[in-house]
């Protein structure tokens, strides 16, 4: 089943849901994301007309546009000063293999985070070169922002980004841009399967690995869930559902976080405690998205029956 890229479609796999034969006959497929993306904010300092306050304790709308807000700022440098390293001893500690969702800006910024991920094994994944509305842009400025991006993270940590991510909505013309630049397995611009699925982009096909919007802390950052037991009930909530789907039709579970969120002390229990729940589990592949993209690729090709 493929759709082509642009057009909405509504039945996705409807009944007829591939059996993602996961590797070691696995039920459930948890994708972790990471997203590095502190010091690629708007901000007065690097001449935009406000500081972003969005995904942080800060009171928007607090300090007027055009001035600069301190207390936003400064807990965007938590995140990469002292919250990445937090939730990646939680990673490293258990073994976790995770996806880093990199703005380049943000580890152009921070040697020390850029030579983590290139001493790591975690899946590179571009989620461009700063906050930037791609769908605001020309497709010469799209184009560009997309070879900026993946130049500046192989110059930084020694490796491609085998996967994009637009920080916002994608433009109607961004995965055709991605095919035109070439070397990407996948991008992740949807939020619309509990598994993987393809597009046609200009006649050859495209691997879609969903992203989440709902199980992601963000949900922290805006106060639609308060604390560190509510994410965990939430995350462990849509773990258990997946996993008793996957008996039957073994699906995947991404969790996005974001390290000025999750890298907070109170937040990074809830955290702690989920991927130790994950871990109780039995038949749970812990997966990079790049590794879900490949098995993809080789167990459901485009164009294969469910």
């Amino acid at each position: 089943m493929t759709t082509r890229d642009g057009r909405r479609d509504f039945v996705g796999y409807g009944r007829s849901v591939p059996r993602a034969r996961w590797p070691n006959d696995a039920r459930i497929a948890v994708v972790v994301v990471l997203n590095v993306e502190e010091g690629a904010e708007p901000s007065i300092t690097d001449g935009d007309g406000a500081t972003e306050t969005a995904l942080t304790d800060a009171i928007a709308g607090e300090v007027p546009a055009g001035s600069r807000d301190f207390v936003a700022e400064s807990l965007f440098e938590y995140g990469s000063r002292v919250g990445f390293w937090r939730l990646m001893r939680l990673f490293d500690e258990r073994r976790i293999p995770i996806t880093l969702n990199v703005c380049a800006q943000a580890v152009e910024r921070n040697v020390e985070i850029a030579d983590a991920i290139r001493s790591s094994d975690h899946d590179l994944c571009c989620h461009g070169e700063r906050f930037a509305r791609q769908f605001l842009m020309t497709a010469e400025e799209e184009r560009a922002v997309i070879a900026n991006s993946v130049r500046s993270l192989e110059r930084l940590v020694g490796r491609r980004p085998l996967g994009w991510q637009s920080r916002y909505s994608p433009s109607s013309r961004t995965r055709a841009l991605l095919v035109e630049h070439g070397g990407f397995l996948y991008d992740s611009d949807s939020y619309a399967d509990d598994l993987p699925y393809w597009v046609d982009v200009g006649g050859g096909d495209h691997l879609i690995v969903p992203h989440s919007f709902t199980n992601n802390d963000n949900r922290l950052a805006t106060a639609k869930l308060a604390t560190a037991n509510d994410f965990y009930d939430h995350l462990a909530s849509a773990f258990r559902v997946l996993y008793a789907e996957g008996a039957a039709a073994p699906k995947m579970m991404t969790v996005s976080l974001h390290s000025r969120i999750s890298g907070q002390p109170a937040r990074s229990e809830g955290i702690a405690r989920f991927l130790d729940l994950v871990g109780s589990h039995e038949r749970v592949w812990i997966a990079k998205r790049s590794d879900v993209a490949r098995h993809w690729m080789k167990t459901h090709p485009a164009g294969s029956a469910a």
